[in-house]
């Protein structure tokens, strides 16, 4: 057998969990986890019940797993972007609002992300098996952003009236409830960007000396 042949297998079991994914995505975020069943995740991906067990033990496993994968992808764009950063000048607050303004614009405008978003918060509230995961992705993403606050508390000279790991938590959760505000209310992705901006600037000007 030819390395191509056997290597057919794994692709097509990788794209059935990307579908069989991408299709839970959209409805955990339409109905919630509890409502969701996993036949209508299901059709909603076109396959059957065998194919979903074939690749997750449960609606839970299948979860968990989404959570994983959207934290990782949020987690890799914030890291680019802090890398992309990390030659940009910043001398004054304004600066600094503006460079951690396009970090964590990075998913803060996408329906499907805040919905998911918080429909995982929603789980790891009810359920500790779900928290201790939950708590787990949010410190890696945490620890992504916590690096762009301190290279700009430390390398560049701007003083915090709070520590590093303060300063994160209070951008990481004026981004979040700006997020979801921004769906409530029915901003498109402009407006949302729009009031991201003012959330985090207003946090910003309170953070820093």
């Amino acid at each position: 057998m030819t390395e191509t042949a056997a290597a057919a297998p794994t692709r097509r079991r990788e794209n059935t969990r990307t579908r069989l994914m991408d299709a839970a995505a959209e409805v955990f975020a339409e109905v919630g986890m509890d409502a969701a069943s996993v036949e209508a995740v299901c059709e909603r991906a076109g396959f059957t019940r065998g194919a979903f067990y074939s690749n997750f033990a449960s609606k839970d496993e299948l979860f968990l797993a989404l959570c994983e994968r959207s934290a990782e992808t949020t987690i890799a764009a914030v890291r680019d972007r802090v890398t992309a950063a990390e030659g940009v000048g910043v001398g004054s607050p304004q600066d600094a609002l503006l460079l951690v303004q396009e970090v964590l614009e990075v998913s803060g405008s996408d329906r499907l992300d805040v919905l998911l978003g918080a429909e995982t918060r929603l789980q790891a509230l009810r359920n500790p098996d779900f928290a201790e995961a939950y708590l787990a992705l949010n410190a890696a993403l945490s620890e992504s952003v916590l690096e762009l606050v301190r290279d700009i508390a430390r390398t560049r000279g701007l003083q915090l009236r709070v520590s590093a790991e303060s300063a994160t938590e209070l951008l990481l959760a004026a981004w979040v409830s700006a997020s979801e505000h921004a769906l409530m209310t029915g901003h498109d992705a402009a407006a949302s960007r729009a009031l991201l901006a003012d959330r985090l600037s207003q946090i910003v000007r309170l953070i820093l000396g």
